[in-house]
């Protein structure tokens, strides 16, 4: 109980400041966000319209335009919008005529189970690889583990999808090519190893390309660890492998190996985009790109709300679970 308290008058302060600064940071995401759609040159009616748009009078153009509450000076409309969104109320989507939260509420869903693998998967693949490489530096393995990242960190995400497409789902034939259910099956129809099987390829390729920034870092850090004073006493002593790591490495990398692999959502979230594209998965990012195609300004800055929300989390619970693995962390001290 004593523990619980001391950890609420720790992490008290810093919430406060975390959730002031989410606040701002949603009042300038939206602020900028709105004003980038707004010089876009996307026309929303015609997005909204499509093909018939011809066959579009004035007279209808502007209803349209007065139902959106496009035909208001753009300060208003995001003064209108931002009041709706203050009183829990983010708009209709113009593309799935829904409301945006029902909208984003599905589309996270199902990205959350891609993006929750590929980050568990290319944390731990990543983490490992790194201790590895690092424990026997300059040896096959480690220039073999370094070529592996390097290799990575200069491929792109979609080409990557694309590869994995063509090798496992063309060639071998292992997997389906894309979406996240089987085609012309009815949602009852649908059991979880279907589900499993379409999210597969999305989620390898959000892992592997995900393993080498926390790997060449781990990797680094781990060296400098060895090269202190307390490890080759450790090893005088008799100490050797995973021996040696569990006590004398293991706390030094995993500290900045977690904050490394929370901070990494907006990547995570930004590969995301790029997978779901490739492999046609309806998620959250393939709803962004739709809603910017298409001009549904509502269901964008739902998102770009909503994303902004998921990258700020990221970094306060990497600050959270710094302070709480490491009690000496305090507020504008050094670790």
């Amino acid at each position: 109980m004593e523990l619980v308290k001391r950890v609420s008058r720790m992490m008290a302060p810093l919430l406060l400041r975390k959730g002031l600064g989410l606040i701002l940071l949603l009042l300038a995401v939206s602020a900028v966000s709105f004003m980038l759609i707004h010089f876009s040159p996307i026309d929303p009616v015609q997005a909204y319209v499509g093909a018939d748009m011809m066959k579009v009078s004035a007279e209808q153009r502007e209803i349209i335009m007065q139902y959106w509450g496009l035909n208001e000076p753009p300060l208003k409309q995001y003064w209108n919008w931002l009041g709706a969104v203050a009183s829990g109320d983010m708009g209709t989507s113009m593309i799935y005529r829904r409301p945006v939260l029902e909208v984003i509420g599905e589309r996270f869903a199902a990205s959350l189970a891609l993006m929750g693998t590929a980050w568990v998967l290319s944390g731990i693949i990543g983490f490992v690889s790194g201790v590895l490489a690092a424990m026997n530096r300059n040896t096959w393995i480690d220039r073999l583990i370094r070529w592996y990242c390097y290799t990575l960190s200069s491929t792109p995400t979609f080409w990557i999808g694309l590869l994995f497409m063509l090798v496992f789902a063309v060639w071998l034939g292992w997997l389906p090519v894309g979406l996240a259910v089987p085609a012309g099956v009815t949602s009852d129809d649908v059991n979880l190893l279907d589900r499993i099987r379409h999210m597969l390829l999305p989620a390898l390729t959000l892992s592997v390309t995900g393993v080498a920034a926390i790997a060449l870092h781990t990797r680094e850090k781990l060296i400098d660890v060895i090269n202190q004073d307390y490890w080759t006493f450790a090893r005088a002593r008799g100490e050797r492998g995973f021996q040696i790591f569990w006590r004398h490495g293991l706390r030094n990398v995993a500290l900045p190996a977690i904050t490394l692999q929370f901070a990494s959502f907006s990547e995570l979230f930004g590969g995301a985009v790029l997978a779901e594209q490739v492999f046609s998965y309806p998620g959250l990012g393939h709803a962004a790109v739709e809603a910017g195609l298409r001009g549904d300004v509502p269901l964008l800055l739902g998102i770009v709300l909503f994303s902004s929300v998921f990258v700020y989390s990221g970094n306060a619970m990497a600050d959270m679970s710094y302070r709480l693995i490491d009690p000496r962390m305090k507020e504008g001290g050094k670790s």
